[in-house]
């Protein structure tokens, strides 16, 4: 029997990976609480941790967890910049993650924030809950015939801009790695950000990992390269957008709208319920405050098949650290 302490657990976590783990020796030990050098000790003689994206694994807490007789650090999403690979390396701790949940997941929720601001379905529910039957400020655009930039064209990024392919937009686009033969398939052109993709695009969607090169990549000079009234969709990582050049380009009205489904300082925030309290966090609270920015809560993921996909690899990985096998192929970071 293996024992796994899962941080940073909410019901739906519990039910994948019980379901998942039927026929394996697993012995779950779950914790609301995320994992940080604080909390570490409580993982004592658990040779896995299964963690998720705001639990913090810096070298301190690395070391607690390898002292505790810790072998395996599951994340349980694609996302890594929360670990020190290069201590879980030195320390010999085994990193593992799950690439591709579903990548459909993540670009269909892109596509619906998208939807959902441009057409301002979320005002006019509001409205009609309250009997306001009235269209007046409720005017969008075609996306037909109009042109999405995509920022990062991976499983996530390529589907996206499938999608909106689909919708009859013109799709510009940009990686450090260009995939040229699944843009020439799919009528995708790749451009330079500043040249081409900000100034010409009616959307931008960012579908880019977090890397020191590409934090705060939209900030006040891309900001102000990108085209009057456009809009910015980010379902990625939220330190991709520096937050106080995006409120201020929404207060001069040169950004058309932001859909947001993650947020630089979401930690503490998202994923809770916060609605008896005060919210401290002064720029959410201003976004909040815009009838043109879209807000969920780091949900792009939350589907029952990305959910099962989630628990499958990580009990696979799991059970592979018990009897001695090799992990999922492409899921070991260290």
């Amino acid at each position: 029997m293996t024992t796994v302490s899962v941080f940073d657990t909410k019901p739906y976590d519990r039910h994948f990976l019980q379901h998942a783990s039927q026929n394996s020796a697993i012995d779950w030990h779950f914790h609301d609480f995320r994992l940080s050098t604080e909390t570490a000790e409580l993982a004592k003689n658990s040779p896995a941790v299964c963690v998720f994206v705001n639990d913090h694994l810096d070298r301190a807490c690395l070391e607690t967890l390898s002292a505790s007789g810790t072998r395996l650090v599951a994340l349980r999403c694609a996302g890594f910049n929360n670990v020190d690979l290069a201590a879980a390396k030195q320390l010999k701790l085994n990193v593992t993650r799950v690439p591709a949940y579903s990548p459909h997941a993540v670009a269909e929720h892109a596509v619906g924030l998208l939807l959902t601001l441009n057409r301002k379905i979320h005002r006019a529910f509001n409205r009609v809950r309250e009997l306001n039957f009235s269209l007046n400020g409720l005017v969008g655009f075609d996306l037909h015939g109009k042109t999405a930039g995509i920022i990062g064209t991976g499983r996530i990024g390529r589907i996206t801009a499938q999608i909106l392919r689909g919708f009859g937009m013109k799709v510009l686009a940009y990686d450090p790695f260009p995939d040229h033969d699944w843009a020439r398939q799919f009528g995708v052109e790749y451009v330079d950000v500043r040249s081409r993709l900000a100034p010409e695009s009616d959307v931008i969607s960012l579908h880019t990992p977090l890397t020191p090169e590409t934090k705060h990549i939209i900030r006040a000079e891309t900001l102000q390269l990108m085209k009057p009234g456009s809009l910015l969709i980010n379902v990625s990582r939220g330190a991709l957008v520096h937050t106080p050049s995006l409120i201020a380009a929404l207060k001069s009205g040169h950004l058309g709208g932001v859909a947001l489904d993650v947020y630089e300082e979401e930690e503490g925030i998202f994923f809770e319920d916060l609605s008896g309290q005060v919210l401290h966090d002064d720029d959410l609270a201003r976004l909040l405050t815009f009838h043109n920015v879209l807000i969920t809560s780091h949900q792009a993921f939350l589907t029952s098949e990305a959910l099962a996909e989630i628990a499958r690899i990580t009990v696979a990985n799991l059970t592979a650290l018990a009897n001695g096998k090799p992990f999922v192929e492409g899921t070991a970071m260290a």
